[in-house]
């Protein structure tokens, strides 16, 4: 069955299956449907309305508006630690980069090279850094919130594939990530350079992000764009939200080496909730390294 399920996946037209997707996410009329779907989805995924800073389902004006819902005030603290979870989901890997390789799944590997687009200069920065993979499934929360804070540098659109990230494909599909739609955005921050992913999906309708809006699906080419010429710079803080994912997706964290290291309560199969404790910066000599739990 897993097996069937990846082949589908390599002869769906996964673009025009996604871009169908999205118009009927953004339905508002009929009512009856929009309102239809909405509950269906809440029901068949068991989604925590009371979390929500609009917990009735029926005020939503389309699917899409429902499923990047904000959430209520305090909903999701946030840890002491130098850096928190920037999403609701679940860990599919977390560790060390091995020069330039990281893990995706049992027995399969991909480049920090391929991931960021061929881009040799981006990837050394994080050779034998770290990295971690983080799920977010249908029934998640998905707003991308900054795990520390920091500067927009540049952003990077890289078209591609849009396979499914659910676990069973990470297994069964080489270089997933380095295949899939994907938007790579750089900041400049305590840890020294950072790298947010986000990684399109199939049937996922768009990812957004606070400064530009709308990023992907733009036209099918690589786009990059560098901020940090800019009269206003884009400052976000840690937990402030960065982006979205406009039907469901995966975020990876990049680091360099020695810039920090993730908390021990997380391995593959944990799940994340906004906000908590992700990992602490690397203590500089004669210092303590920053908690990775709250105090």
């Amino acid at each position: 069955m897993k097996t069937l399920f990846i082949m589908l996946q390599h002869l769906l037209p996964q673009h025009l299956l996604s871009r169908l997707t999205a118009a009927l996410a953004e339905l508002r009329n009929p009512r009856w449907l929009k309102d239809l779907m909405i509950n269906s989805f809440i029901r068949v995924f068991a989604v925590d309305m009371k979390e929500a800073a609009e917990p009735c389902p029926e005020a939503y004006p389309s699917f899409n508006a429902f499923f990047t819902r904000s959430l209520r005030p305090g909903a999701r603290p946030l840890a002491e630690a130098a850096i928190v979870c920037p999403a609701d989901g679940c860990v599919s890997q977390i560790g060390r980069i091995e020069e330039f390789s990281l893990l995706q799944a049992k027995g399969r590997h991909y480049s920090t090279w391929s991931l960021l687009g061929g881009d040799e200069a981006r990837a050394a920065q994080f050779r034998n850094g770290h990295f971690a993979t983080i799920y977010l499934a249908p029934r998640d929360y998905h707003r991308v919130h900054m795990p520390l804070a920091g500067e927009l540098a540049a952003t990077c659109y890289i078209p591609g594939k849009l396979f499914s990230v659910n676990g069973t494909t990470a297994a069964g599909v080489e270089r997933l990530f380095a295949r899939n739609e994907r938007l790579v955005c750089y900041f400049d921050t305590a840890a020294g350079p950072m790298a947010m992913v986000l990684v399109g999906a199939m049937v996922v309708a768009g990812i957004e992000t606070v400064w530009e809006g709308q990023v992907a699906p733009p036209p099918r080419a690589m786009l990059q764009r560098d901020y940090r010429e800019l009269p206003a710079p884009v400052r976000l803080a840690k937990g402030e939200e960065m982006g979205r994912f406009k039907l469901g997706s995966t975020v990876i964290l990049l680091f360099p080496e020695g810039a920090m290291g993730w908390s021990p309560d997380y391995s593959a199969g944990t799940r994340t909730r906004l906000g908590e404790a992700l990992g602490s910066l690397a203590a500089a000599p004669g210092q303590q390294a920053a908690p990775t739990q709250p105090g």
